[in-house]
């Protein structure tokens, strides 16, 4: 929008810090709201909110979209280099930052990982075994949500990241203790993020993203878990 409305000199001239910072606050709050409309009320259900999830990526893919349409082709190259996500050369100082706000995360979740395996076992046996269900999982979503936007506000959007790092750790942990799945999935994290950095730089030259190097191998892998529980 800020490209949209006061063009890319505006946008390429927009302090980096206050614009880091208001990217993580829009979608720490948006994030927040959302859980708390969803998971709030009686009718919680995780299903709900992927779906609405869904609908509303689709949505704003599809305004950003319209929006592109309508830019300068100067503009929309602009545009088009700051939303795909890179590693390469960040900001010192936002890094530094990002660490802290996942670090903070970090704690928040690490401590709950007991917890974390009672909640799996469903919300009756959690609540039965003593466990403050919707109080654990307003804790877990604000937290998950400060270390994604603020990851993401550094170095851009990765679709199925999420999705390959989640299902390879619990393939590979060999349980699903959190104990066990939590530092798989970090190690995991930086296994893709480090050998979709190496595919861009060594065989493709450069000549792409690291998003779409991601995206493509989380496709793939995405069909292949479709089939395989089609086939189950």
């Amino acid at each position: 929008m800020i490209v949209f409305f006061s063009g890319s000199a505006a946008f390429l001239a927009f302090d980096e810090l206050t614009l880091w910072l208001t990217q993580v606050a829009v979608m720490v709050a948006f994030s927040v709201l959302l859980f708390t409309w969803l998971f709030g009320g009686k009718r919680r259900s995780i299903h709900l909110m992927l779906l609405v999830g869904i609908v509303l990526g689709t949505f704003f893919r599809a305004f950003t979209e319209w929006m592109q349409r309508m830019l300068d082709p100067l503009d929309f190259q602009v545009l088009s280099d700051a939303m795909f996500a890179s590693l390469t050369r960040p900001d010192e100082t936002l890094l530094a930052l990002s660490a802290v706000l996942v670090a903070v995360g970090c704690a928040a979740v690490v401590p709950l990982r007991r917890t974390l395996d009672v909640l799996t076992l469903g919300e009756p046996t959690a609540v039965g075994l003593g466990v403050d269900h919707r109080r654990v999982v307003m804790v877990l979503f604000a937290a998950v949500s400060v270390m994604i936007a603020a990851s993401t506000a550094l170095v851009g959007p990765i679709l199925f990241f999420g999705l390959i790092v989640a299902n390879l750790a619990y393939s590979y942990a060999g349980s699903f203790r959190h104990v066990w799945t939590l530092p798989t999935a970090v190690l995991l994290g930086m296994v893709c993020l480090l050998g979709g950095q190496l595919v861009l730089e060594r065989l493709l030259g450069y000549g792409g993203t690291l998003s779409t190097v991601i995206d493509f191998a989380g496709g793939l892998f995405f069909l292949y878990l479709v089939l395989r529980k089609g086939a189950r």
